[in-house]
C-alpha cells in the first residue's frame, strides 16, 4: 500500500466521520458547510488568478459569479437540512455523488479503455459508465429504503445526478488544466483540495433536486 493511498484512506475515514456527525448535529453541519465554502472560494480564486493572470476584469466577474453560487448553494443546503426529511434527501444526493466518483474510479481502473475527454486524461468511458451504474443503484436503493418507492423516474434521477456530477468534475478539471495545477489545493491529504472532493456535488446535488421536483 502506497503512502498516498494510506493518506487517502485516513482522510476519507475522517471525512466520513465528519459527515456522520454533521447529519445528527445541525450546528456541526453549519460549521462544516462554512469551512467547505471558504476553502472552495480560496482554491477557486487561486486557480482563476493563474488562468487569467492578465485579465483583471475577467477574474473579477468569474470570481464574483462563483462566490455568489457558493453562497446560495451552501446557504440553501443549511436551510433545507433544518427539515429532517429534506436533510435525509440531501444526504442521499450527496452520497449519490460520492458513489458516482467511486464508481468512476473503480471501473476506470479495472476496465480502462478509451478516454472520456482531453480535459481530464485519467477519466475513461468505462469509468463514466461505472459512475452512472453505482450512483443509480445507490440512489434507487436509498429512495426505496427511505420512502418505499421505486420507479423509472427514480432511476432517471439517479442517472441525471451522476451525469451532472461528472460534468461538474470535468468543469473543474478544465480549470485545473488551464491553471497547470494537479489539485485545487492540499488541505485534504491524499485527496488534494476541498474542491477536488466537492466539484461534482456543486452541480450534481442541485440538478438532482431540481429533477426530483420536476418529476415528483
Amino acid at each position: 500500500m502506497t503512502i498516498n493511498l494510506k493518506k487517502r484512506i485516513f482522510t476519507s475515514s475522517i471525512l466520513l466521520l465528519a459527515l456522520c456527525v454533521a447529519f445528527v448535529s445541525q450546528f456541526m453541519l453549519g460549521y462544516l458547510l462554512l469551512i467547505t465554502s471558504v476553502f472552495s472560494a480560496l482554491e477557486f480564486t487561486k486557480m482563476i488568478s493563474i488562468s487569467f493572470k492578465k485579465k483583471t476584469f475577467t477574474k473579477y466577474i468569474i470570481n464574483t459569479l462563483f462566490f455568489l453560487y457558493i453562497f446560495l448553494f451552501f446557504s440553501a443546503l443549511f436551510i433545507l437540512t433544518s427539515f429532517v426529511n429534506l436533510k435525509i434527501l440531501i444526504f442521499i444526493f450527496l452520497l449519490t455523488c460520492i458513489c458516482s466518483d467511486i464508481g468512476g474510479y473503480i471501473f476506470g481502473k479495472f476496465f480502462k479503455g478509451p478516454k472520456l475527454s482531453k480535459i481530464s486524461p485519467n477519466k475513461t468511458i468505462s469509468g463514466s459508465i461505472g459512475s452512472i451504474l453505482l450512483a443509480t443503484i445507490f440512489f434507487s436503493f436509498s429512495i426505496y429504503y427511505s420512502a418505499d418507492i421505486i420507479s423509472f423516474y427514480v432511476i432517471l434521477i439517479g442517472i441525471v445526478t451522476s451525469i451532472s456530477s461528472q460534468i461538474g468534475d470535468l468543469f473543474f478539471s478544465y480549470i485545473k488544466r488551464k491553471s497547470f495545477l494537479e489539485d485545487t489545493g492540499n488541505f485534504l491529504p491524499g485527496h488534494g483540495g476541498v474542491l477536488d472532493r466537492i466539484d461534482g456535488m456543486l452541480l450534481g446535488i442541485p440538478v438532482g433536486l431540481v429533477c426530483l421536483s420536476l418529476l415528483h
